[in-house]
């Protein structure tokens, strides 16, 4: 299944949490979040919120793809290493809450005054020292979400009223999904991938916690993951002829199952969290209900109905997804990818962000507390 191809492909992937609801839509009120008056934003995670960084810490490699058109087409006009054609979740976040996009920490002489973008693709939760004691192999990125803090704590040596600027400000930390992904391209199974779900959710609540405690951190929010295994390349590479595999959703059910337990035990832990730090508000950020939201309503918001689980930057299978030949400037890109949810196979487009930020802000706004 060229799983030696997938270091820049399964390494990007996130996993999920909950069970399988049938949900309603429900309005969206895409400016809410101007009620909590934040004055900055800052974010750490992998693919789905990376504004830049990869493709300025390694310009060479095969993640130069993101630097290059179609990524960026419909939005920015150019490509500026975000995993889409267009704008992310923190980028709808962002202007929500009134800000500006954030700007990637690597990005040499750029604006911060608004918060920061730590997130790096192919990132992980634990570092890559633990994974490669695990013969799990990280070959995208090794800022890992220790390296990500650390970066943090450089920027507040520099901007002297840092701490006092966490007051007004809000911390998402998004990640944990690629470290699963690498032990699956390593060819573990996902028996032994399961009994990573501990460390991974322990180092995602360490990263919450130094948030919190080094940072002042007063508003916290830490997203599940996403049913990724309703995506073109686990739907793709773990094909089967086996009905028995797939849920309502045409979804496997095995690794999804997986995805279950890790946003059960995060969610866990951050009730845990909020015993411990009472004064702090942690919000759990629900991506898997919001995804499905978007894909059992894909058709009346605007999706097409023969194409939620195509790519729309691919080629080949049923899926329109090749490992070997994946979204670049040289594949065939969809003549409308706001008809499409998958970007790339691995992402999301512009459009089905959008519609997923809106979901997650109404379901934040009230648990966030922001009172007049």
């Amino acid at each position: 299944m060229a799983f030696s191809h997938l270091a820049s492909s399964l390494v990007l992937l996130t996993l999920t949490s909950s069970s399988l609801l049938f949900l309603q839509p429900h309005p969206s009120n895409a400016n809410s979040l101007i009620d909590c008056h934040f004055n900055s934003i800052y974010n750490f995670g992998d693919s789905l919120s990376d504004t830049g960084n990869l493709i300025r810490e390694k310009p060479i490699g095969p993640t130069t793809a993101y630097a290059k058109l179609p990524y960026g087409e419909t939005f920015f006009k150019h490509a500026t290493g975000r995993c889409s054609n267009g704008r992310l979740m923190i980028d709808f976040i962002a202007q929500a809450s009134g800000l500006p996009f954030l700007n990637p920490y690597l990005e040499k002489d750029a604006d911060f005054r608004h918060g920061v973008n730590f997130a790096v693709a192919g990132a992980t939760a634990l570092t890559t020292k633990v994974l490669a004691k695990k013969s799990i192999i990280d070959r995208l990125t090794n800022s890992s979400l220790k390296v990500q803090r650390d970066w943090m704590s450089k920027h507040c040596i520099i901007e002297r009223d840092c701490m006092e600027k966490q007051k007004t400000s809000l911390f998402v930390l998004k990640i944990g999904g690629n470290d699963y992904s690498f032990a699956f391209q390593e060819g573990k199974s996902i028996q032994d991938v399961k009994k990573l779900v501990p460390e991974v959710v322990a180092a995602i609540i360490s990263g919450v916690r130094r948030v919190i405690i080094s940072y002042g951190a007063v508003r916290v929010v830490v997203p599940g993951n996403f049913p990724m295994v309703c995506f073109p390349i686990y739907l793709t590479l773990f094909k089967t002829n086996n009905s028995n595999a797939y849920d309502k959703h045409r979804c496997l059910i095995d690794i999804n199952n997986l995805a279950v337990y890790h946003n059960e035990k995060l969610q866990e832990a951050i009730q845990e969290l909020k015993t411990e730090y009472p004064e702090v508000v942690i919000v759990y950020g629900d991506y898997y209900h919001a995804f499905l939201w978007l894909f059992d309503h894909a058709v009346q918001l605007g999706f097409n109905g023969d194409t939620t689980q195509k790519a729309c930057c691919g080629i080949g299978g049923d899926y329109n997804f090749n490992p070997t030949n994946m979204c670049s400037s040289t594949v065939p890109v969809c003549p409308n990818p706001n008809r499409f949810i998958s970007w790339d196979g691995i992402h999301l487009t512009e459009a089905g962000y959008k519609r997923i930020a809106e979901w997650l802000i109404d379901d934040m706004l009230p648990k966030l507390q922001c009172y007049n």
